[in-house]
């Protein structure tokens, strides 16, 4: 036995910020002066290296749970089940609900306790809870998922990651640019046949990695002092990537028992092209073998960096037929991964 995904939903927010936005920000480096490039060339070097061009912002008057629950309402609808069947919800997030404007988290109730309130789930019995593992938290809510399945404990989940990251970002931090706001969703049930989730893999790094992701104050110390934004190492999380993330794939990967021929897909955390192109590249190099054709969807260049958000999104596309490029079909094989703060590593491998 093992969980299957049954439907699939996401929210795309409809305000697109192309990287012109930015073009009249005051950048600021660590010790609080100015860059020295100007704004139109810190814009080509994101897009060169991450390459993002748009991303999406949610509507001023929506916060988190908002677009957890438009993604989960989609997933419900797409996968035909009564919502009263569910044994748990379980959203993935970060930073919880932050309205615009503000600078407060707001987590009590759980953002799965508002998404349920507002499917106007009656049933007691169904679990709402949430999951905070930084951008991997969508992949590890979905093993847990997985492990209740299995367990007996449930026989249907809600999975959801959502982010609104343009909230907690510094708007004097050039790395602001990287990130969006988005939601995902799937349901899971317990499943006999021959498909579903055959292997997983977790880990967390917190010695020296702990802190390459973290909440830290405004590089303009005279405007904002005592708030904090999401903050980041990229060189030292690019290093960290792709000495792990590579390994952590193949292992779990190995433990499904498929060989690398037949993984018809790679759907990894949006992060950086860049670097999401150089982790699979030095996957397939653990197998002596090249990379396939488009093994790989990337929607980054459009949707920017949205977190936990990114694969749940990602794979909706696909499955809704959003990218003609990239199809999957009865029977393909998925590799799924991620990385992100913690410094956490997740991954596993999908039959559909």
């Amino acid at each position: 036995m093992t969980s299957k995904i049954i439907g699939v939903g996401n929210y795309i927010p409809s305000q697109t910020i192309t990287n012109l936005f930015f073009d009249k920000h005051h950048f600021l480096d660590e010790s609080g002066h100015i860059l020295q490039q100007d704004n139109a060339t810190i814009a080509d070097k994101l897009k060169e290296i991450t390459g993002i061009e748009e991303r999406r912002y949610a509507q001023n008057d929506q916060v988190t749970s908002d677009l957890g629950f438009i993604a989960a309402q989609r997933a419900l609808e797409n996968s035909g089940i009564d919502p009263e069947t569910l044994d748990y919800i379980i959203f993935a997030h970060n930073f919880g609900d932050v309205r615009f404007g503000t600078i407060q988290s707001d987590m009590v109730p759980s953002l799965a306790s508002r998404v349920k309130h507002l499917l106007k789930i009656k049933n007691n019995f169904c679990v709402g809870y949430d999951v905070l593992f930084g951008c991997p938290g969508w992949i590890e809510a979905m093993i847990q998922a997985n492990a209740f399945l299995k367990a007996g404990i449930a026989k249907r989940c809600l999975v959801i990651g959502a982010e609104t990251l343009s909230r907690v970002s510094d708007i004097h931090d050039r790395d602001s640019m990287i990130y969006a706001d988005g939601a995902g969703a799937a349901i899971v049930e317990i499943s006999t046949d021959d498909s579903g989730l055959k292997s997983h893999l977790s880990a967390s790094f917190t010695m020296k990695e702990k802190d390459y992701l973290y909440f830290g104050k405004s590089y303009n110390n005279q405007s904002c002092p005592d708030t904090k934004f999401i903050k980041m190492n990229g060189r030292k999380i690019y290093e960290f990537a792709l000495l792990n993330v590579p390994n952590a794939m193949k292992k779990c990967f190995d433990d499904s028992g498929y060989t690398i021929d037949q993984l018809k897909k790679i759907i990894i955390h949006q992060a950086n092209e860049k670097m999401d192109e150089a982790i699979v590249n030095r996957f397939y190099q653990l197998y002596s073998t090249s990379v396939p054709e488009n093994i790989m969807p990337m929607v980054i260049h459009k949707l920017g960096n949205s977190s936990v958000a990114t694969i749940p999104t990602l794979l909706t596309m696909i499955l809704n037929s959003e990218l003609p490029e990239h199809t999957i079909n009865k029977g393909d094989i998925v590799l799924f991964a991620s990385v992100g703060a913690g410094m956490n590593i997740n991954a596993f491998v999908y039959k559909f």
